[in-house]
């Protein structure tokens, strides 16, 4: 190790030792920690980061799924660069809401009317709201194990254990937070995740109370299989023969097609929540979907049933930063970081293969996951990391990082923009280098 790095690396141990007196854990998001220190980011160009270390990493996190076109894309910076000499928020409407509006209504039929958030969770809150309103009913039903943001309903059962999270036929609603009150968790209905028998049944238990079921098309932690079309389509047609909404939480999946993963299926959501990417790097959320169901929100409105407002909702510069974003992500954008997906999937696959390693790839659109399972998982139990595999998955990770890519820390990687084929191929590389690591372990 040089001077400069031991440097480096000492400066960043400071940081975290600053951090640590002043956060919690030393961080405002778990998600950043690593032992016996984060690293600290300092620059990021492109598809890569270099952080105070003074080492340059592979990006394929993308601050969570956020970043399509990778960090301080040009377009993007001089929108934002712009709209901040003009002001960054005003107690006014702006044109620029209304012309992001306008773009992301036309990339799907569905989305009659869209209203902007700050984020994804208070787009699926939004959303679970707004169909308790339209439908005046209190339960709403989710997937087992799915992540749906930090909302007490949204949150019920997105960690359950073998311990507590009871039969498949009928799973528990288990708490995410110690104190989370016993009222959140009765007004939900669990649902394995591509059983269609056993999904309906429960559904049918609590016919008259449903007021929306809140469905990822391809859930991250639920293994990052898209749902079976036979599943997707049976949840479409209950909601609609019951009066229920269909609610799809697309915040990251929207990236996997121009209109969505639900074009994928030729399904229509009542409700669509969306955040991260459509941001351009800036915080944000939006729920888009039928007219009469959004109206709920409007007080010019006949049904004005759920007052709705937020001070940094629509703020001008998340919305020229996403529209930027947005217009640039165009059918031959998505097709072609999809190609790119497809090329890691495979070469992934087939190092996996090759290293005789216990390991499978699931994922579609621009978006892969690594399990450490011989044959993919198809719901969240059988995505469950053991022990075993989560050591192992420990190591590739650790491996990963130390060979220069940024994972998202479920092994997940994200395609961006400024990313091509030799980016792909390193990525795969690293992964072969990885396996057969993993593969001498006990």
């Amino acid at each position: 190790m040089s001077i400069q790095t031991e440097q480096a690396a000492s400066q960043s141990a400071e940081l975290f030792a600053r951090a640590q007196r002043v956060l919690p854990g030393g961080v405002s998001r778990n998600t950043v920690l690593r032992k016996p220190h984060p690293a600290y980011a300092a620059r990021g160009e492109g598809c890569r980061i270099t952080d105070l270390d003074g080492t340059t990493r592979i990006d394929f996190s993308n601050n969570m799924a956020s970043l399509i076109h990778g960090h301080a894309y040009p377009p993007i910076v001089r929108a934002v660069t712009e709209q901040l000499e003009r002001g960054t928020a005003y107690m006014m409407a702006t044109e620029s809401e209304v012309a992001f509006a306008e773009h992301l209504c036309s990339r799907s039929p569905g989305f009659e009317k869209i209203r902007f958030v700050n984020s994804g969770t208070e787009a699926i809150m939004v959303g679970i709201k707004a169909a308790r309103a339209f439908t005046g009913r209190p339960r709403i039903a989710k997937i087992e194990g799915a992540y749906h943001g930090g909302y007490d309903y949204a949150e019920v059962s997105q960690t359950p254990k073998p311990e507590n999270w009871g039969s498949a036929e009928r799973p528990n609603t288990v708490p995410l937070v110690h104190g989370t009150p016993d009222s959140s968790l009765d007004n939900v209905v669990i649902l394995p995740f591509n059983d269609v028998e056993r999904a309906l049944a429960l559904l049918d238990e609590h016919r008259e109370e449903i007021a929306g079921v809140v469905l990822d098309p391809m859930p991250h932690r639920v293994g990052l299989n898209p749902v079976e079309p036979g599943f997707m389509r049976a949840i479409r047609d209950w909601t609609t023969a019951n009066g229920s909404l269909l609610v799809l939480d697309e915040v990251i999946t929207f990236r996997s097609e121009y209109g969505g993963l639900q074009s994928h299926y030729g399904i229509q959501a009542d409700l669509t929540a969306m955040g991260k990417m459509i941001g351009g790097g800036f915080p944000v959320g939006a729920v888009a979907g039928r007219a009469d169901v959004m109206d709920v929100m409007d007080p010019n409105g006949g049904r004005y049933l759920f007052p709705h407002s937020g001070t940094f909702s629509a703020n001008p510069i998340s919305m020229v930063a996403g529209h930027v974003a947005m217009l640039d992500f165009d059918e031959t954008a998505v097709a072609r970081i999809n190609a790119l997906s497809e090329r890691a999937r495979t070469g992934i696959t087939e190092a996996a293969r090759a290293t005789g390693a216990r390991a499978c790839v699931t994922g579609a659109g621009s978006i892969l996951r690594v399990h450490m399972k011989e044959t993919p998982p198809r719901n969240f139990r059988e995505a469950y990391l053991s022990p075993e595999e989560g050591a192992r998955l420990s190591a590739l990770l650790d491996h990963l990082f130390e060979a220069g890519f940024i994972m998202i820390n479920t092994c997940t990687a994200m395609m961006s923009t400024p990313m091509t084929e030799v980016e792909i191929d390193a990525l795969v590389a690293a992964f072969g280098d990885g396996f057969e690591k993993i593969a001498r372990m006990p």
